[in-house]
C-alpha cells in the first residue's frame, strides 16, 4: 500500500552538501531526474538545507527508500568528482516516517519543511528560498523556461550532469539553469490537502519551525547562509593573518578567527564547524578559548 512519508537525512556536522549556488543548482536537477526515473513516487515537498535535506513522499516505501538512496548516490558521485570528498554520504543514515493522512500530520509533515529555511533565518517565508519547494503551491502563474527538448543532447547533460534520458522533454528549465520544480511536484495534492492559501500558511506559521524561530529569534539561528560564510573565509583569514587556510593558522590564531567569524557573521558554534569542517565540540572550544 502507498502511504505519505517524511524523510530526512543525517545532519552533517563537519561539512556541507552544498558549498555554493552550483551545488545547489545539480542538487535540484538531481532531484528531477530521481522524480522522472521513479514514478510510483509523487514529490509533494522538499528542501535542501546547507548540512541536510527533507523531502515528502508519496509510494510504497521501498521505492520511497530507492528514491532517496539513489539521489543520494548521484549527489554524492558529483560531490566527489567535484570537491574531491570521498564516500561523502557513505553510511549517512535518512529517517524515514510514516505520515498519517486521516488527521493534520501530513499537513503539518509539509509545513515542517517548508519552513526549515524560516527557522534557519535564511529568509521571511518559504516562498523566497529557492532550493525547494517554498514558491510552488497556490503560485498565481507557473514559471516559464526553455524545455528539455530545445537543448541538444550535449547542452542537457552539461546542464543536468547526466546523460538520463527518462526525463520529459516538455520538462522546462528555469531561469536559474536547473529544472523548475513546477514541473514534477504533486501542487494539486498539496493544494487539495491544504485547501486554501490561508490554511497553508496558517499551518507554516504554527509549524514546531516557526515556533523555534518566534520563541528564540536571537539564539542559534545564524544570519547569513553558510556559503556565504564560506566563500568570505579565504579572503578574511588572509586579511587578518596574511595566511590562506584555516589548517595553516596556529592555535591561537584558530581561536581568533572563530572569534571574528562569530562576530562578523553573528555565527554559532554549530555553523562555524560546518564551515570550517571540525566538530562541534572542536569549535565550541575555540570560542571558549581565552
Amino acid at each position: 500500500m502507498k502511504d505519505f512519508y517524511l524523510l530526512t537525512t543525517e545532519h552533517l556536522e563537519r561539512c556541507l552538501w552544498f558549498r555554493d549556488d552550483s551545488d545547489f543548482k545539480v542538487a535540484m536537477n538531481y532531484v528531477a531526474i530521481q522524480a522522472a526515473c521513479c514514478p510510483d513516487v509523487n514529490v509533494l515537498a522538499f528542501i535542501l538545507m546547507s548540512n541536510h535535506v527533507h523531502f515528502v513522499l508519496y509510494g510504497y516505501r521501498v521505492d520511497v527508500e530507492w528514491f532517496i538512496t539513489h539521489f543520494k548516490g548521484r549527489y554524492s558521485q558529483y560531490y566527489r568528482n567535484k570537491h574531491g570528498v570521498k564516500a561523502f554520504l557513505h553510511n549517512k543514515k535518512v529517517d524515514i516516517r510514516y505520515v498519517d493522512y486521516l488527521d493534520d500530520s501530513l499537513r503539518r509533515a509539509i509545513a515542517y519543511v517548508q519552513m526549515n529555511c524560516v527557522a534557519a533565518n535564511i529568509c521571511s517565508h518559504p516562498s523566497q528560498y529557492l532550493w525547494g519547494t517554498g514558491n510552488c503551491f497556490f503560485a498565481q502563474s507557473r514559471q516559464n523556461g526553455i524545455s528539455l527538448g530545445e537543448l541538444s543532447e550535449r547542452a542537457r547533460e552539461r546542464i543536468l550532469r547526466t546523460n538520463c534520458n527518462c526525463l520529459p522533454q516538455d520538462w522546462k528549465l528555469s531561469e536559474g539553469g536547473y529544472i523548475d520544480p513546477q514541473q514534477y511536484v504533486d501542487i494539486d495534492t498539496v493544494e487539495a490537502v491544504f485547501r486554501t492559501p490561508k490554511r497553508m500558511n496558517y499551518f507554516l506559521a504554527s509549524s514546531s519551525k516557526a515556533r523555534t524561530r518566534i520563541e528564540a529569534p536571537d539564539v542559534n539561528l545564524p544570519t547569513f547562509r553558510d556559503q556565504t560564510i564560506l566563500s568570505a573565509l579565504p579572503e578574511l583569514c588572509n586579511g587578518l593573518f596574511h595566511k590562506d587556510s584555516f589548517e595553516k593558522l596556529s592555535d591561537d590564531e584558530k581561536s581568533e578567527f572563530a572569534k571574528q567569524v562569530r562576530y562578523r557573521f553573528n555565527a554559532e558554534a554549530n555553523q562555524i564547524a560546518r564551515v570550517f569542517g571540525i566538530s562541534y565540540s572542536k569549535a565550541a572550544s575555540l570560542l571558549d578559548n581565552i
